[in-house]
């Protein structure tokens, strides 16, 4: 935040992108730092962190926008420049702005404390995806570990539920369909993906546990020749354990198309399509849409 202040110094009135690129240049941000995402993926981490660097020096009123997408200095900001602290840091504009400050940072520490080290190092962004995943982490550890108790036929069944509600076999759970335990000839469930059955895609699924063994590629020689002996051409191998480096090499070079999906993919794609699963909470997270204020 300091350097920013010391940037708009000049009375001149800079864009997100000027005082981005002044970042990169002030923190020689190298090309692959730049590229760095927030926890879920979607934004770019030096982007968010301008952004609510900007945010935090306007609320504290260091700065302001004269018009949209821009700012300067304000004479707060000029008066803290003239015996500037060693960093702006979020206690620091507390200091100076408690009220409007404090009510948008307010967190405590596991002492007790009104500010933790993580929240003067991290944007709200930041610790709210972490703490995000961190709940999908151990939600994921969860599923598998019913996964793993529940029976092979079960398994099957839960599996063949979850590629239907990803959309294959048109979404309609009449075209999915567990195969018969007595005679499944190396194939667990089968999905229709059209109406008459024409086209099928045929699939493995193995309830193994994590940490004792890996599918190797000898499981999946099997698979290929169950779905030759269906003269098949797409398979989907589903276990709740890992893949070995042979295994996965194997499938991708086989004639056929063969999708491998272990436990980690498993246990997110069973928390996206919420596949025995019931949403806690959600959270709504506005943002200020600037154009609704602007005097036509």
């Amino acid at each position: 935040m300091l350097p920013i202040l010391k940037k708009l110094s000049d009375n001149k009135v800079y864009g997100s992108s000027g005082i981005r690129s002044y970042i990169i240049e002030q923190f020689s941000v190298t090309d692959e730092e730049q590229l760095q995402r927030t926890p879920n993926g979607k934004q770019f981490l030096l982007f968010n962190r301008v952004a609510w660097s900007i945010s935090y020096l306007r609320t504290a009123g260091l700065i302001y926008s004269p018009q949209r997408g821009q700012y300067q200095i304000s004479e707060i900001g000029k008066k803290i420049l003239k015996n500037p602290p060693a960093r702006i840091t979020i206690k620091f504009l507390k200091s100076i702005a408690p009220e409007n400050i404090a009510n948008s940072t307010k967190t405590k520490d596991s002492n007790g404390d009104n500010e933790s080290s993580e929240s003067l190092e991290k944007t709200p962004d930041e610790m709210m995806e972490e703490g995000f995943e961190r709940i999908n982490s151990e939600l994921s550890r969860m599923l598998l570990k019913n996964l793993e108790e529940v029976s092979p036929y079960r398994f099957e069944s839960i599996v063949v539920d979850l590629l239907i509600k990803m959309g294959y076999g048109g979404s309609d759970f009449e075209n999915g369909e567990v195969t018969q335990k007595s005679a499944d000839e190396g194939i667990d469930g089968i999905i229709k993906e059209d109406k008459l059955g024409l086209d099928k895609i045929y699939i493995q699924a193995k309830r193994w546990k994590q940490g004792l063994s890996k599918i190797g590629r000898p499981e999946i020689q099997k698979f290929v020749g169950a779905l030759d002996g269906q003269r098949a051409k797409k398979g989907i191998f589903i276990t709740t354990a890992f893949f070995s480096k042979e295994a996965i090499e194997y499938a991708d070079k086989t004639n056929v198309s063969i999708v491998l999906i272990d436990g980690k993919k498993l246990t997110k794609l069973i928390i996206d399509y919420e596949v025995g699963i019931t949403i806690k909470d959600i959270y709504r997270i506005g943002k200020i849409d600037t154009d609704y204020f602007i005097e036509e």
